[in-house]
C-alpha cells in the first residue's frame, strides 16, 4: 500500500540508531516468514512474525534500546501487554499505527553498510562445525567498528499509506531505501497462561542448539519435549523421520540447568521444523528460558547481549500437535476395566 501524499507535517515516527547491527541481529532471528507485522506505539517499534498461527516470534522491549533517539512519535497509544490481555480502558485508546513490510527487504537493506561485517562473519561461522554463539558476531581486526568508521541508521514512517523509509549513512555515503508497506494482517497472540505454568527451565541457549543439531540428522518430523521431576528431567525426542528416532536427555545440575522448576510431568509434541526456525535466536543468545503452560503452549525467551546496550530478549511461542482427549479417556477406561476384572478373579 505504498502511496504518495502531498500533505505536510511531521512524520509519525523518526528514529536514529548509531549502528544497524543490533536491529539486524534481532530481526534475523525472526526471519521465518516473508512479511513482518510492525506496530508503532509511544514506546517505539514492535516487530512480530507469525507462521500459520502455530509459531510467533518478536523482540521484547529491545528495539527501544537500539535507537539512540526517537525524535518523533505523534499521538501514539501505549502497547498492549504481551504476557496478559489488557482489559478495561483499552477500547477507549486510539488504534495503534500498524502495517506490514517485507522482512527480507528490511534485512537486505540493513546489510548494505553496518551489518555487512556481521553477515560475512555469520557466513563463515556457518561453515565452521564448532561455531559458537559468542564468535558469530564478534568484531574482527578489519571490521567497521574496529576501524572507527562511524555510521547511522535512521528510520521514518510519515503517515498511513506511505513507505517505510530507512536511511543509512556511513563514511560520507548515504543510501535511502523506501520499502513498500502493506495492509496489516495482525495475528492474534498465541495465548500463554502465565498463571498456569507447568515448568520453567533456564539453560544456556548453546545447549539447546547442540541438542537440536544432534536430533536433526534423522530427518524428524516431530519433536517431543518432556519435563519431569524425576530423571530424565528434560528430554528432547525426535520421531517420524526416515532414519528412525533419537533423544537427548539433560541432567539436573546448576552447570547445565540454571533454573529448574517443574510442577508435574509435562509432555508435548511439536513440528520439528518450527522449533528449528528458532535456531538463529539460539546462536546469538546467551540464555534461554523454557516454559510450558497447562494447555501445552511452549514459550522460549532468549536473552541476547547487544553491543553498546543492555540485554535484549526474543520471545517465541509454539502451539503443539492436538491431542484427542477421547482416545485418552477410552484407554484409561479400558485400563480401569481390566484392573477391576483382575481383582474380581
Amino acid at each position: 500500500m505504498e502511496g504518495h501524499s502531498a500533505a505536510s507535517g511531521p512524520p509519525i515516527l523518526r528514529a536514529v540508531a548509531s549502528s544497524t547491527r543490533p536491529l539486524y541481529q534481532l530481526l534475523k532471528a525472526i526471519h521465518f516468514t516473508n512479511k513482518v507485522y510492525v506496530e508503532i506505539t509511544e514506546n517505539g517499534l514492535r516487530f512480530a512474525a507469525d507462521h500459520a498461527r502455530v509459531m510467533q516470534g518478536e523482540p521484547i522491549n529491545a528495539l527501544g534500546d537500539t535507537f539512540v533517539s526517537l525524535t518523533e512519535l505523534q499521538d501514539l497509544p501505549s502497547p498492549a501487554p504481551r504476557e496478559a490481555d489488557a482489559d478495561g480502558d483499552e477500547d477507549d485508546e486510539p488504534p495503534a499505527v500498524t502495517f506490514q513490510v517485507s522482512l527480507p527487504a528490511v534485512l537486505e537493506t540493513l546489510q548494505i553498510f553496518g551489518a555487512a561485517d556481521a553477515a560475512a562473519r555469520q557466513a563463515r561461522a556457518d561453515l565452521d562445525p564448532y561455531r559458537s554463539n559468542l564468535r558469530n558476531y564478534r568484531a574482527d581486526a578489519f571490521s567497521n567498528q574496529t576501524l572507527g568508521m562511524s555510521g547511522t541508521c535512521a528510520i521514518s514512517y510519515a503517515r498511513e499509506g506511505e513507505p517505510f523509509s530507512i536511511v543509512l549513512d556511513e563514511a560520507g555515503v548515504t543510501t535511502t531505501c523506501n520499502l513498500t508497506t502493506y495492509i496489516p494482517e495482525a495475528p492474534d497472540d498465541i495465548p500463554f497462561d502465565i498463571e498456569d505454568i507447568s515448568f520453567k527451565i533456564i539453560t544456556s541457549a548453546r545447549w539447546l542448539l547442540d541438542a537440536l543439531a544432534e536430533l536433526a540428522p534423522t530427518g524428524p518430523e516431530k519433536l517431543t519435549i518432556a519435563a519431569s521431576k524425576r530423571e530424565p528431567f528434560l528430554r528432547l525426542s525426535s520421531s517420524g523421520g526416515p532414519l528412525g528416532s533419537s533423544s537427548v536427555d539433560f541432567a539436573k545440575g546448576r552447570d547445565l540447568l540454571e533454573t529448574f522448576s517443574v510442577g508435574g510431568r509435562w509432555v508435548q509434541t511439536f513440528k520439528f521444523d518450527i522449533i528449528k526456525s528458532a535456531c538463529e535466536a539460539m546462536r546469538i543468545a546467551s540464555k534461554v528460558s523454557l516454559r510450558g503452560d497447562g494447555q501445552g503452549v511452549l514459550s522460549m525467551q532468549f536473552m541476547v547481549e547487544v553491543e553498546g546496550s543492555g540485554p535484549s530478549f526474543l520471545d517465541f511461542r509454539f502451539v503443539p500437535y492436538a491431542v484427542c482427549d477421547d482416545d485418552d479417556e477410552e484407554e484409561e477406561e479400558e485400563d480401569e476395566e481390566g484392573e477391576s476384572r483382575r481383582t474380581e478373579m
